[in-house]
């Protein structure tokens, strides 16, 4: 029997990632030098203290239970840890029943979009974005329509220019600020705005706050749950991948509204099977000592930015400096015709530095590329010598 594929899959865009591994593993086999900025995952070592916590919690033989499932007994440290971490860091409050751990925030939103939407439903996303929330989406079968990002808005959405029937028809409005790619940040007046559009227009908002940590130059990026009664309408991903060098250990949240965290738990309940125990103790270490172990985490990407975009503005782009994200977000050179996916494999051609094409980010992502600070400083500082060789 040939392999087939269900009828949502065919449905999907190629995973940008996917398609850009295999470029640099075939260009690797081949003998080539490949000098990849392309993929947010950071090179720093997890925190010591909290490598520590998950070394004692996995090695503690008096817990009968640290190799069992982790949603049969999960710990009480980790929600804890997150309602403390929250009432410090935004003046939050959460009840027990506006926290859900998470394997991280990617499983977590398509998961999310399978409890929250129905077949035919349809639900917004930001474009350029994140492409998993569309991937959560055609999961669910429902259908994305997608709001632009435009630089002259400051990579916000428009609402407003939401056509009236598509906020009749829509139950999901994604927002994610500090921005994946766009670098933009956003104040709590934006959240107001989307609280007010959310109960106007009886959505429920899905805020993805991955780099709410990763913010530079004095910027503090607000939770959309610092609006008041926003976890009446919105429900906020929280994940410690890129705040604590975590990304391969799967672990973070999700908080605000009980009733869509309930729809949420049902789908984890009936598909995985929790995070381990020594995880989400360390999880718990790495919450509680956010406000020790990021700065130092930040310090290496904000010195990492005004290498790139110094760099940049010297072969003559004209880039404000980000104040959020661990990337810089930049426009394709005019001789390429805004064609990103030309200009990238042009780049890799003649330097073999891999940048990310703004295209595979949506439409309105055409245009820009991004460039990952997750690599070493000789990786970047190689990089950017290439770029300059180049001009």
């Amino acid at each position: 029997m040939e392999a087939m594929l269900a009828n949502r899959l065919q449905k999907l865009r190629p995973y940008p990632f996917a398609a850009l591994r295999r470029k640099i593993a075939e260009a690797r086999k081949a003998g080539k030098e490949v000098l990849n900025l392309g993929i947010g995952d950071p090179d720093r070592p997890t925190p010591d203290p909290v490598v520590a916590e998950m070394c004692r919690a996995v090695r503690d033989e008096a817990d009968l239970n640290r190799h069992r499932y982790g949603c049969d007994v999960p710990t009480a440290e980790f929600p804890q840890a997150v309602k403390d971490f929250y009432r410090r860091r935004f003046g939050v409050t959460l009840a027990d029943d506006q926290v859900v751990q998470t394997s991280g925030s990617k499983d977590a939103i398509v998961q999310f979009a399978m409890g929250i939407l129905d077949p035919g439903d349809m639900a917004i996303a930001p474009e350029p974005g994140y492409p998993t929330y569309n991937i959560g989406h055609t999961f669910a079968s429902a259908v994305t329509h997608y709001v632009p990002l435009l630089r002259e808005n400051g990579f916000l959405p428009d609402l407003e220019a939401i056509p009236a029937e598509v906020r009749r028809l829509a139950k999901l409005l994604w927002v994610n600020y500090p921005n994946n790619p766009t670098t933009a940040v956003c104040g709590l007046d934006f959240f107001r705005s989307v609280v007010e559009f959310a109960r106007k227009n009886d959505i429920l908002i899905a805020s993805d706050q991955s780099y709410s940590e990763n913010t530079y130059d004095g910027c503090v990026a607000p939770s959309i749950l610092q609006v008041e009664g926003a976890a009446d309408v919105a429900v906020e991903f929280f994940s410690l991948s890129k705040a604590f060098c975590m990304t391969g250990w799967r672990i973070g949240m999700a908080v605000g509204h009980a009733g869509a965290l309930k729809a949420l738990g049902l789908v984890k309940d009936n598909s995985d099977n929790g995070t381990l125990r020594a995880i989400q103790f360390a999880g718990a270490k790495a919450l509680d000592m956010a406000e020790t172990l990021i700065p130092e985490i930040n310090a290496v990407y904000r010195r990492r930015r005004d290498l790139v975009v110094d760099t940049l503005n010297g072969l003559g782009w004209q880039l404000e400096k980000p104040k959020g994200t661990i990337y810089v977000w930049a426009a394709v050179p005019e001789r390429f015709g805004g064609d990103s996916a030309a200009f990238a494999s042009d780049l890799f051609d003649k330097t073999g530095v891999v940048v990310t094409p703004g295209a595979v980010y949506g439409q309105h992502g055409e245009g820009y590329f991004r460039i990952s600070l997750t690599y070493p400083d000789e990786v970047l500082t190689r990089a950017m010598e290439r770029l300059a060789g180049q001009r």
